[in-house]
């Protein structure tokens, strides 16, 4: 898929969101890719998972597992593994923090990080520590929507579907306090 086809199912699914958007990382953003909109299309999801995993094949990492980081990406990572006959588990929060409950981590367990939109990669990165601190290793990072302004330190390669990185802005309170 292009870009600009990727975008399309965005547009078409209307989660391409224009206003003024406060995201996770605290910066402020006129655009917004609200994936939950395409997430909710099964087709749309499966359209936009198959050509994420085309171009991780062109990747040939190797891995035996996909983990993604809840809540975004676990929809995007469930229909990764499917497409590639891979198990996949999730990372969920509880306390405020992501933890590997539910799901074991074999040693030298290899793992593909699947997300939906990094921004930052904060998710991404507490992901890999879960991986690394339950003995596994992970192989690489992909995602549909990387918007980082500039690659992130993520201490794997990353694979994303489109790369448009948004104009994001930190907020400024003029005045005094």
């Amino acid at each position: 898929m292009t870009q600009e086809q990727v975008l399309e199912v965005f547009r078409r699914c209307g989660a391409l969101l224009h206003g003024h958007f406060v995201l996770r990382s605290g910066k402020h953003s006129r655009t917004f890719f609200q994936c939950a909109l395409v997430l909710q299309d099964p087709a749309a999801t499966a359209e936009l998972c198959r050509a994420l995993v085309a171009k991780l094949k062109v990747e040939r990492w190797t891995f035996h597992s996909v983990i993604s980081p809840a809540m975004g990406g676990i929809l995007v990572g469930h229909e990764v593994g499917r497409h590639l006959k891979r198990r996949h588990i999730f990372a969920e929060k509880e306390e405020g923090k992501l933890k590997i409950r539910r799901f074991a981590v074999k040693p030298g367990e290899k793992f593909l990080v699947v997300e939906d939109v990094i921004t930052t990669g904060s998710a991404v990165k507490e992901t890999i520590a879960l991986v690394k601190a339950a003995g596994g290793e992970v192989a690489g990072v992909a995602c549909l929507v990387d918007r980082s302004e500039k690659p992130p330190e993520l201490g794997a390669p990353l694979c994303s579907l489109m790369k448009l990185p948004v104009e994001t802005f930190p907020a400024v309170k003029p005045g005094s306090k």
